[in-house]
């Protein structure tokens, strides 16, 4: 029963981390595709410019109205792609491949309309079939290349050849030449410019797959440790409940009874015994029970008060400047995990300064914001540039770092963040913001309503 829930749950874990970076694929995919809208601005703007030099400039005649046609269509199909991607903010591989297929069929028009495969201007096929290349998955740039290809052949079967003016002759002064040499630079132009920002989109969806891939091999790490912890924790609840009873017959017993200082040691035992059955009660509701069944409604205040005072009260501190500026509380609920990570915060703080530990709370609109500081040594540079990172420490133990791991990752489940740096005056600081809708219990009512 338990592998069949291990396989469930991993397949639900594997489809959603295939969502995620489907996500992040068609995220690229959009900065593409406006890409490709700018570039069909750009051909307006060069089919419109090339008709009037042609036939103002050279007396070259063309079907101007039929030209004019198929420059209309588009722009209307232009601007309603940039209407549709402005709102839009997902486009897949087959987006992409119709959108490349109507820049090849208005090429292909306006070259049937203008001379063929006469037309210089034919080369600008390779722009679209370079573009398919970079952009399309294998299957739609092959499709791409078969069509572009028809295309051109089609073109040298049923078109008239352009009829250009006697007077030109040949090399550079051939108004071939000069067509083929300026669609070689438009060509060769286009494809730097939008190529190279099309791989600067590519790269950046790559980093935020490897980011993403990186933070699910934490998340696996932080669920291998919850394993091994609620299992230390269930096998220390045995011994644990024996040596409550221990101490409870050793209370009765006459010899044990009759002495007070036996006595008082045996109390502090059971008080130290308590706090270890609580804690292993805290790592097994944060291992296993939801947030809503493990957690407790209580207010911001209230529940940063308590902690504090708790806290203070069970660690050899020698001075906790604790700093409440929150003026408008409110209800939330609270549970073991987010106790959990305050309180390694501040356990960090303390072993790198058992002098003097400060924790101040605000409320900044819509976010809960906790300073931790202390008169410690510091971070490292290098751990402040891994802040968050298993095996991160500057204590030198292996294992350490573990703490700040298990802190930044329950404030990102809950959407907030954990920054650190050191101060001028010596010692460090760690910021700790936690948005109010993930602890909130109700939506607050705007006042005078």
């Amino acid at each position: 029963m338990a592998s069949k829930i291990d396989i469930l749950a991993k397949t639900e874990e594997l489809k959603h981390r295939g969502t995620v970076a489907a996500g992040v694929e068609n995220a690229a995919g959009h900065k593409n595709m406006l890409q490709l809208i700018q570039l069909r601005w750009i051909a307006v703007v060069g089919q419109i410019t090339t008709i009037a030099i042609v036939i103002v400039g050279f007396g070259i005649q063309l079907p101007l109205p039929d030209m004019l046609k198929v420059l209309a269509c588009l722009v209307a199909f232009n601007i309603a792609s940039h209407l549709r991607w402005h709102e839009r903010r997902v486009a897949s591989n087959g987006e992409l491949f119709l959108a490349l297929l109507v820049d090849v069929g208005i090429l292909t028009a306006q070259l049937s309309l203008s001379g063929g495969t006469s037309n210089p201007f034919a080369f600008l096929y390779l722009l679209q079939v370079i573009l398919s290349a970079v952009l399309l998955e294998t299957w739609s740039t092959w499709i791409i290349v078969a069509i572009t290809s028809a295309c051109l052949a089609g073109l040298s079967l049923f078109s008239d050849p352009l009829t250009l003016p006697p007077e030109h002759g040949n090399a550079l002064s051939s108004l071939y030449v000069e067509g083929l040499l300026i669609c070689f630079v438009l060509n060769a132009a286009l494809l730097v410019f939008f190529i190279t920002r099309i791989g600067r989109n590519l790269r950046a969806g790559d980093a935020q797959l490897a980011d993403l891939r990186q933070r699910a091999a934490e998340e696996d790490h932080i669920v291998r440790m919850g394993l091994l912890a609620s299992g230390a924790a269930h096998e220390l609840g045995t011994p644990l409940a024996t040596l409550s009873v221990i101490l409870g017959d050793w209370r009765r017993m006459p010899e044990f009874s009759k002495n007070s200082e036996l006595l008082e040691e045996i109390g502090e035992m059971q008080a130290q015994l308590q706090r270890c059955k609580s804690i292993v009660s805290g790592i097994l509701l944060s291992a296993g029970e939801a947030r809503g069944e493990s957690s407790v409604k209580t207010t911001i205040s209230t529940f940063l008060n308590d902690l504090a005072k708790e806290w203070c009260a069970t660690r050899p501190i020698v001075s906790f400047a604790y700093e409440n500026r929150i003026a408008q509380d409110m209800p939330v609920a609270f549970d073991s995990a987010l106790k959990q990570m305050i309180c390694n915060v501040l356990d960090n703080a303390l072993e790198a300064s058992s002098q003097w530990v400060s924790l101040e709370a605000t409320r900044e609109a819509d976010a809960l914001t906790l300073v931790v500081t202390d008169t410690g040594p510091g971070f490292a540079p290098a751990m402040l540039a891994q802040i968050g990172k298993p095996y991160q420490s500057s204590k030198g133990r292996p294992g350490s770092g573990l703490g700040l791991f298990f802190v930044v990752n329950v404030a990102r489940k809950l959407g907030g963040t954990v920054t650190a740096r050191n101060r001028e005056q010596g010692g460090a600081l760690v910021q700790l913001t936690l948005p109010l809708a993930a602890i909130s219990l109700e939506e607050e009512t705007p006042h005078g309503d």
